[in-house]
């Protein structure tokens, strides 16, 4: 690998020279001899074999060549920035990324809040941020991928705090056959329609939850979809409440007439990947978590 022959601080130099106006503005906002700025932009000049500045009257003009050259040089100077930064908070116990593992039923408005306020704790930390379902928390946890979880189950080798639950509900559009019955239901209406169900994101030992006795299942991977399909009449599904807030209050989807069983919670936990011995970002990171869910308006159905 060659060696470059131009050093940053020649740079910093020549962009001082052009904010300031001047060889012996840039002197005195960089605290350094009016000969040494010289000094520099001559070296500079000479190892490029370019001009980089021209003298007009008394202020130091860059030439084409210059202009270019320095425009350049201002994403080296701002990487340069950004990689002291990330060494001043890796000696502060910052990790450089944390790996985030939210199942899907968390609600993606709080996740938003969030990743907004840790960014402005923690800007040089890195999040991978991976959604799950069912299982695929408690996986991630047991191969050692996540730093941080937030799952519906906490497995026998990790603690975990209690988040808040979330509200599951039936529901079809009004249109759908269920409705259309005029009646209470019961399990055996529901056999005969069309369950849209979630599948699990683990594939060691994925699960099943809730009801699941239709004779006709379709299984998607998104919630959205789930959603979808519900709301263009295709079938039936427990979808969580704060995600179809907007349909129920329309009147585009409504609650099915259950006898029993009609909505379900699901809890929702914060777990360290490693127990114990969290670092500084992973610990921030569910301090934040933690302070958004007390302090969301109500929480969510």
């Amino acid at each position: 690998m060659r060696v470059p022959k131009t050093t940053l601080e020649q740079w910093r130099v020549l962009q001082a020279i052009v904010d300031h106006g001047g060889f012996a503005q840039a002197a005195e906002a960089l605290h350094r001899s009016q000969s040494s700025i010289s000094y520099a932009v001559s070296k500079l000049q000479e190892q490029l074999g370019v001009d980089l500045l021209v003298i007009e009257g008394r202020k130091a003009q860059l030439t084409d060549h210059g202009r270019a050259l320095l425009n350049a040089s201002g994403e080296l100077l701002a990487d340069a920035q950004r990689l002291e930064s990330l060494a001043a908070s890796l000696m502060q116990g910052w990790e450089p990324e944390i790996r985030l593992v939210v199942d899907v039923v968390f609600p993606n408005a709080l996740l938003l809040q969030v990743l907004s306020a840790f960014m402005r704790i923690a800007p040089q930390t890195r999040i991978q941020l991976k959604e799950v379902v069912l299982s695929g928390a408690e996986e991630a946890l047991q191969a050692q991928e996540a730093d941080v979880v937030i799952g519906t189950r906490v497995p026998s080798t990790h603690l975990g705090d209690h988040l808040f639950n979330v509200q599951f509900m039936a529901v079809a559009h009004p249109d759908h056959a269920l409705h259309k019955l005029g009646r209470a239901l019961d399990s055996e209406d529901l056999r005969r329609e069309l369950q849209v169900v979630l599948r699990d994101s683990g594939t060691l030992k994925p699960r099943d939850e809730g009801w699941l006795g239709a004779a006709q299942r379709w299984t998607v991977t998104s919630l959205q979809t789930s959603v979808s399909m519900v709301g263009a009449g295709l079938g039936f599904a427990w979808l969580p409440q704060h995600l179809i807030a907007d349909q129920l209050a329309a009147g585009t989807l409504l609650p099915l007439p259950l006898t029993e069983g009609g909505t379900r919670q699901v809890s929702l936990y914060l777990l360290y990947g490693k127990p114990g011995q969290p670092g500084r970002s992973a610990k921030e990171l569910a301090g934040v978590i933690q302070q958004v869910v007390s302090r969301r308006e109500a929480p969510p159905a």
